[in-house]
């Protein structure tokens, strides 16, 4: 299957894509902000640089692409069709460096809680469910539990 655009363009548009201060993160910090909750962005000297630290809560958050961090059965997690290996490696490194950070995160005492951008698409009517997410003990949670819109396989 051949791209619909050259790659110079292909390469233009991929170098756009941003790493922090994404929409979903946006809104996310602006929601937890209304409600009073005061947090700290992408520490670097916590495994994974989550994208909002609670330290109040000893919880460390990270919002998540579909596509680029494969939310399972995601309708937006696509594999697109040009060089397939190269992204299968790419998505499993990405893969396994989350549930690392995961890991590693737990074992310094720090909760997670993992919240998907498919979350603020499809299920903003939940977005109290976050705070008591916040305010429970477990000490790993992804948001929304399962994906709202299920990828046909």
């Amino acid at each position: 299957m051949n791209d619909v655009v050259d790659s110079t363009t292909r390469s233009r548009m991929m170098q756009s894509i941003r790493g922090r201060d994404t929409k979903p993160e946006l809104f996310l910090r602006r929601y937890l902000h209304s409600l009073g909750y005061r947090f700290r962005l992408h520490r670097k000297d916590l495994p994974g640089s989550p994208d909002l630290v609670l330290p109040r809560y000893k919880l460390a958050i990270f919002v998540h692409g579909c596509f680029w961090h494969r939310h399972p059965s995601c309708f937006y997690a696509t594999t697109p069709g040009t060089k397939a290996s190269f992204w299968e490696a790419k998505f499993a490194a990405n893969v396994r460096r989350d549930r690392e950070a995961c890991k590693n995160l737990q074992q310094q005492g720090w909760r997670v809680l993992v919240v998907w951008e498919c979350g603020f698409k499809h299920c903003r009517e939940h977005l109290p469910d976050i705070p008591d997410l916040i305010q429970a003990g477990s000490l790993y949670h992804e948001w929304p539990a399962s994906p709202p819109r299920l990828r046909d396989v």
